[in-house]
């Protein structure tokens, strides 16, 4: 019998080992390995850390639906690869063999990259996981009961920025409705170059539209900032000049403070000698498929992709939402073109989608591709976005309880932004 194996249990990875189950023959096993039991529906991180919605709400037990469609689930995590020899050996010491890998482990959160980050050895509060965000909750109770400054932002070499703003202003717009907003000065702070660049150089009018938000809105902003250090209560930020030297320092106080911080591939995937690139990430060609290994596969965060632009400070490309479904798709077809003797054929379309809520409305941020030149490059504000995001939520939570594969980005959210353009041109 032949085994393929996916690693990792979140957005990707329970999306191709849906579409792999469906479309390979039967003998073929389809295996799914994670560290716990648990889906995260990541996405939703911003909403637990303000009160938004419950842990309950965004997590789900994913034993029963292994069971139900004849998915063995190994939850013990990866303990090392035997690329060589095609095996993977678990947190349990079992080696399993495989005819086809594919990684889809997300990443590892470089909080010890700056001094006195992170929930659990530093002084910053963190969305990247559903307990970081549990946290960050109680950080945000504890604000509304004795108010005072608050930072939010995105460390040096970050590259997923959309969190931070869907964050900073749900939170905004939540402490207006507490009537306590005057009482908690905000300030932004980010190694972007420009506010609105999200890690893409900028999409449609994202920086001109999220400045007027911010202006509106009274929210402070630094930008091309690299964070020294965090003290109890004080950050260390050093707002860096095109030359790449010092032009201003700033010792910004906080009563609460959530930072994303950069990001490292998974250990037992960096340890595999030419799979990854220097941060642990995977190197893949055109097919998603290892440049070492043609029996590996990747997608999502835990990919290799370059910055888009050199900037003052650092900053990634971010490969999440529907650059992850496009990933997995072409990685599932390029895998049953293998299983038929085929050459393989299909390529991610690497189209940058993000949907951002501020609470009471939303904004979309679409870049098709999502590096220049682009066929679309566009942005949008209203409360269909919000209304969008809920239902992003709700169809893929659908969609890990019912075992189906269908892609939701494509079909759902362009449909609704092409409805919205339409209802926009009339």
């Amino acid at each position: 019998m032949k085994r393929t194996i996916v690693v990792g249990a979140g957005l990707g990875g329970m999306s191709v080992v849906y579409e792999l189950r469906q479309k390979l023959d039967k003998n073929h096993e389809v295996m799914l390995i994670g560290e716990g039991t648990e889906f995260q529906f990541v996405p939703s991180n911003p909403w637990v850390a303000l009160g938004e919605r419950t842990r309950e709400q965004v997590v789900l037990d994913l034993t029963p639906y292994a069971e139900k469609y004849k998915i063995p689930f190994n939850t013990t995590g990866v303990a090392s690869i035997d690329a060589e020899n095609c095996t993977v050996t678990t947190g349990d010491g079992q080696a399993f063999h495989y005819d086809y890998l594919v990684l889809c482990t997300g990443p590892r959160l470089a909080f010890d990259a700056v001094a006195g980050a992170g929930p659990e050895h530093g002084f910053t509060q963190s969305i990247c996981t559903v307990d970081h965000a549990v946290r960050a909750y109680q950080a945000y109770c504890q604000l509304v009961e004795s108010p005072g400054p608050v930072l939010v932002g995105a460390m040096q070499g970050a590259s997923c920025f959309g969190p931070a703003y869907e964050y900073v202003l749900t939170l905004e717009h939540l402490l207006r409705k507490k009537k306590i907003r005057d009482r908690i000065p905000i300030t932004f702070v980010t190694s972007e170059p420009y506010i609105g660049h999200m890690g893409l150089g900028g999409v449609g009018d994202s920086k001109s539209m999220m400045e007027h938000e911010f202006r509106q809105r009274d929210i402070k902003w630094i930008c091309n900032a690299k964070v020294d250090h965090f003290d109890s209560g004080l950050a260390h930020i050093h707002e860096i000049n095109r030359k790449g030297e010092i032009e201003f320092s700033h010792q910004l106080p906080f009563n609460m403070a959530m930072f994303l911080p950069s990001f490292r591939g998974s250990e037992a995937i960096a340890q595999v000698p030419g799979l990854c690139n220097e941060k642990g990430f995977v190197l893949t060609d055109e097919f998603q498929r290892s440049t070492c290994y043609p029996k590996i596969f990747a997608a999502g965060v835990c990919v290799a992709i370059p910055p888009l632009e050199q900037t003052p400070v650092p900053v990634g490309a971010p490969k999440t939402g529907f650059m992850i479904e496009s990933m997995t798709t072409s990685i599932v077809e390029n895998i049953l073109s293998l299983e038929r003797g085929q050459d393989m054929e299909t390529k991610p379309t690497l189209n940058a989608i993000c949907l951002a809520d501020m609470g009471d409305k939303g904004a979309a941020f679409v870049a098709l591709p999502q590096n220049p030149p682009r066929n679309t490059s566009w942005t949008s504000m209203g409360k269909w976005v919000h209304v969008a995001k809920i239902a992003f939520e709700k169809y893929f939570m659908y969609k890990v309880k019912h075992g189906t594969s269908e892609p939701i980005y494509e079909k759902y959210m362009l449909g609704a932004i092409g409805i919205h353009r339409t209802k926009d041109k009339e």
